[in-house]
């Protein structure tokens, strides 16, 4: 099921093509998949090449983080927790009930409706049902939550810092509130209150201080990423 809803999301969404940009995502991805999956899918990670802030995670080991996000970020451990937290989704079977209350829709226009702002228009949502199809790409409080704590999780099994995970929510938080309505296909898709932010940090609390002290933050490959991935021009599809 997930193969065929990868293979419809890209004709449908634009996706990164180059190569070491993919190849740094990827390579984050594993390192984090490997920890976390015990049943050896073959996990697959994309960028999304839209300007708005989103992720989205598709049964089968399929994780899209859009670049927009990424371009927030100041840390590796920031999109990693992204990551993280996509590959959660997953292997908690979160993905697996939001795509089969998708049955009968075209979800790769439903994604590109709910997780970019390209169906802003009138013209644009024309035959699509918005409020219908966008609620397989809400999941719950309680679905987020427990995302939240294998992020945490694998990121500490990976020597990565999980404090990445509640500094992303204040990037994004402090965003919606300077400018209101720019991220509303992320919160739409991602319920999150200022409280998401303190129950990550009381979860990262819980682990002894040997488990989570001198774990890696921030690394060289990470910024010469992220600037090779702004410097590409974005592509529309």
């Amino acid at each position: 099921m997930g193969a065929g809803y990868a293979t419809q999301i890209a004709k449908e969404l634009p996706l990164v093509q180059d190569p070491e940009v993919n190849r740094y995502i990827t390579l984050l991805g594993d390192s984090l998949a490997k920890v976390a999956d015990q049943r050896n899918l073959d996990w697959h990670f994309a960028i999304v090449d839209s300007k708005d802030v989103n992720a989205f995670a598709v049964p089968g080991g399929f994780i899209y983080v859009n670049r927009g996000l990424i371009e927030r970020s100041t840390s590796m451990a920031q999109v990693a927790g992204v990551v993280g937290h996509e590959i959660g989704h997953v292997t908690r079977r979160h993905s697996i009930k939001q795509m089969q209350k998708s049955q009968g829709t075209s979800i790769g226009a439903t994604l590109l409706c709910t997780l970019t702002s390209a169906c802003n228009s009138q013209a644009a949502q024309e035959g699509i049902n918005l409020a219908a199809n966008a609620a397989f790409a809400k999941f719950s409080r309680t679905d987020e939550a427990e995302a939240d704590e294998e992020g945490v999780r694998y990121l500490i099994k990976s020597h990565i810092d999980p404090n990445g995970i509640p500094e992303m929510f204040q990037i994004l938080l402090k965003e919606r509130k300077a400018s209101p309505g720019t991220l509303d296909a992320f919160f739409a898709s991602h319920p999150m209150e200022e409280s998401r932010i303190a129950d990550t940090r009381r979860l990262i609390a819980t682990y002894p201080n040997a488990e989570t002290t001198g774990l890696t933050r921030d690394t060289p490959n990470f910024q010469a990423f992220k600037r090779r991935l702004m410097s590409l021009p974005v592509t529309k599809k």
